[in-house]
């Protein structure tokens, strides 16, 4: 490791969620104390409402779905995870009450949680009706507050995060695409909304601009290919046959998607890079996140409502 990292473990509510499982909160809790020399920060055992996505989500069923998460965070706290590395987490749809009583609880690091089936307008306007909650008159953040399943830059960049998670980062290399910024005056410029180029050597699409890597201009092609060699990469190249599905691989050579009709595709590695190895494209892109960090305004910066947007403020702890 270069450096140190922060690492956070999060309990898998969202995942049993989507599978229709349980998580036992003890096995959880024994899991956060054994390795919490190592860990810095645990998410509580939330309860994300409803029964799954596409399925309208009933006021009772948010309510009750942020008592339990509350009675979870008390329970776990009373087992011994410590309060200062215990994140609980707001989700989109509950009333703001409760995020009211954490704040004034002195829950010193907050998830907000917005709903995946939203448009980022959408939750762009959930997230500002939090920010009230969360911030000083002066914009400055009153707690550490957590972003989850944020693949927007433009949310990302609005609001002073302290932390935020999305697997964009590891999706899309595992669909053949690489995360690049754009060029200006010399210098990588992660302000704004990067390139994603697919850089697959099968079947690229042509005709779809700004998508696979030979569908940009010579000009935008030599900026990609700047990127890829500044941070130690190449394109790779590789070739593909059909076998019959009984053929037996060579050393350089993988299978290329399923069989069809005793027919399968192989794809030959005839230069290992981005284009044939998924790995080399996950590194990449975790590069990419870690250099955008870095360009991010050092955290607590302030937030500064729009015009027209009323602020509005709470006593902490009777302060």
């Amino acid at each position: 490791m270069k450096k140190p990292i922060t690492l956070m473990i999060d309990s898998g509510a969202f995942s049993a969620w989507t599978q229709n499982k349980e998580i036992d909160i003890d096995e959880y809790i024994q899991f956060c104390l054994k390795y919490d020399k190592y860990v810095d920060y645990f998410v509580n055992l939330d309860i994300i409402p409803g029964k799954g996505f596409g399925i309208t989500v009933k006021a009772e069923e948010y309510e009750e779905g942020a008592e339990r998460g509350w009675r979870n965070y008390l329970y776990m706290l009373e087992k011994g995870v410590k309060k200062e590395k215990l994140i609980h987490v707001f989700h989109q749809g509950e009333r703001f009450e409760h995020l009211k009583r954490m704040l004034e609880f002195g829950t010193p690091y907050i998830g907000i949680s917005p709903t995946n089936d939203k448009t980022t307008e959408e939750k762009k306007k959930w997230i500002d009706s939090c920010m009230p909650y969360v911030l000083d008159e002066e914009g400055f953040p009153v707690v550490k507050f957590h972003g989850f399943g944020l693949t927007s830059l433009k949310l990302m960049l609005r609001y002073p995060w302290y932390s935020v998670d999305s697997t964009s980062w590891v999706v899309t290399a595992r669909i053949g695409q690489v995360f690049v910024p754009r060029l200006r005056g010399n210098k990588w410029i992660y302000d704004e909304n990067s390139w994603k180029v697919l850089v697959s050597s099968r079947s690229p699409s042509k005709g779809e601009k700004g998508k696979h890597f030979y569908s940009f201009t010579p000009r935008e092609r030599k900026i990609i290919s700047r990127y890829f060699d500044e941070k130690g990469y190449i394109l790779g190249k590789s070739e593909f046959k059909t076998v019959s599905s009984d053929y037996k691989l060579k050393d350089n050579e993988k299978w290329f998607g399923k069989e069809i009709n005793g027919k399968r595709v192989v794809e030959i590695i005839i230069e290992r890079g981005l284009c044939n190895e998924y790995i080399l494209r996950d590194e990449l892109n975790a590069i990419y996140f870690v250099d955008l960090e870095e360009h991010l305004p050092k955290w607590p910066w302030p937030f500064r409502f729009e015009k027209g947007t009323k602020q509005i403020s709470f006593n902490l702890c009777g302060s």
